[in-house]
């Protein structure tokens, strides 16, 4: 399936041709990386496909740290051209989860936000895929209610002492370093207001990384506990007291990106080939059809972020929509293409494409929850469109 990916560019002040070469040398490197046996396609790669060794393949390739400026080892390149090569690595279902967190947000939320020290000490890594990031902002007991941050991080003169869990944090038992939030001045009832961010390695003798495993056997969340960690001053991130801002503005990084609608392509497409070698039928086709076209509209809707972000513009409620459409449109995907195809989904054996389903089953009930539930995020739009 190749209607995702638009040879003609798009008018976000990037020259078309260098946005078709560029899609075209990506594409060429993950066949050959499929073709020799580097990786087999997955759904949800950006989740679940921890791979060090490609991350480092990509960084060598100058396609992580894209949009960081030279000088701190990144490539100075813009949001759309970055959106290129990862709308690519999604469709290929390459293993990205190593580097994902760090190069999707934190590296725009350093380079926004960090000190120069900051800068230096964690750019050049996380655009050579050598450093990993987790993000600790969700805790138990809390929901959705992201204000309600009871971990605290206390002034303790040239230190913080950090004591709280954060719970549901990706990747935190293969990362080297998580962005926490935490509330630095006054108290939960104060909501948003005295929250912090700070950089804390992982490494910390005095935090706990303990893995949750989810319906599928696998343990790539994680519950983090701070058990009176101390850390030093300079670890804090931008403001003190600015910590929901920075989130915020953060979150449209997380939000608007290809893998909030592309997590399941890996499955549209290998059901579309295997639709080529045996025909489809009608019913087929339609279904087929609408799934493309509803992709694409996404597609579009998520492309206008990243062209609104290279004009550096804060997209906040259209990188809402896109995140409540288009994890909707994962799980439809699903149960769509197991329906009209009739195929038994299987966790291990059978074909590539059965395996590739079984695999998107027990993923859908994550795709509406991460990341913001899409009731959190209707609540985000509407108070945006000015609805009250």
């Amino acid at each position: 399936m190749t209607a995702l990916h638009d040879p003609r560019g798009s008018s976000t002040g990037v020259d078309d041709a260098a946005l078709v070469e560029l899609r075209t040398e990506v594409r060429e490197f993950l066949r050959d990386e499929i073709d020799r046996g580097a990786f087999a396609p997955d759904v949800d790669s950006w989740m679940t496909g921890f791979d060090p060794a490609f991350s480092r393949r990509l960084g060598e390739r100058g396609w992580l740290g894209m949009t960081t400026p030279t000088e701190y080892g990144g490539r100075g390149r813009t949001p759309v051209e970055r959106f290129v090569i990862t709308e690519e690595l999604l469709a290929h279902g390459a293993p990205v989860a190593a580097h994902w967190i760090a190069d999707r947000q934190m590296a725009p939320g350093i380079l926004a936000n960090g000190t120069e020290e900051q800068k230096r000490r964690y750019l050049p890594g996380i655009a050579s895929g050598s450093i990993y990031f987790a993000i600790g902002m969700s805790e138990p007991d809390a929901g959705s209610d992201l204000a309600s941050v009871r971990t605290r991080a206390r002034d303790t003169g040239d230190t913080w002492t950090i004591t709280g869990t954060k719970v549901w944090t990706t990747g935190a038992h293969v990362s080297h370093a998580m962005v926490l939030l935490a509330r630095t001045d006054g108290t939960p009832e104060d909501r948003q207001q005295g929250l912090s961010q700070i950089l804390v390695d992982l490494s910390h003798p005095d935090i706990e990384v303990r893995p949750l495993r989810s319906i599928d056997g696998q343990a790539h969340f994680n519950e983090v506990v701070f058990h009176d960690a101390v850390v030093d001053k300079s670890a804090l991130l931008g403001r003190r007291g600015n910590g929901w801002q920075q989130v915020m503005s953060e979150l449209a990084f997380e939000r608007s990106g290809p893998e909030r609608y592309l997590s399941t392509l890996p499955l549209l497409r290998a059901w579309t080939d295997h639709l080529r070698e045996t025909g489809a039928t009608a019913e087929q086709r339609r279904t087929l059809g609408t799934l493309t076209a509803q992709a694409w509209a996404l597609r579009r809707m998520s492309l206008q972020v990243a062209a609104e972000l290279s004009a550096g513009g804060k997209p906040d409620v259209l990188a809402a929509m896109v995140k409540d459409l288009g994890s909707i449109f994962e799980g439809d995907l699903v149960d769509a293409v197991r329906a009209a195809s009739g195929i038994v989904a299987r966790r291990s054996g059978g074909t590539s494409l059965e395996r590739l389903l079984g695999q998107s089953v027990l993923h859908t009930p994550a795709f509406t929850l991460r990341g913001g539930t899409n009731e959190i995020l209707r609540g985000i739009v509407a108070r945006g469109m000015g609805i009250r």
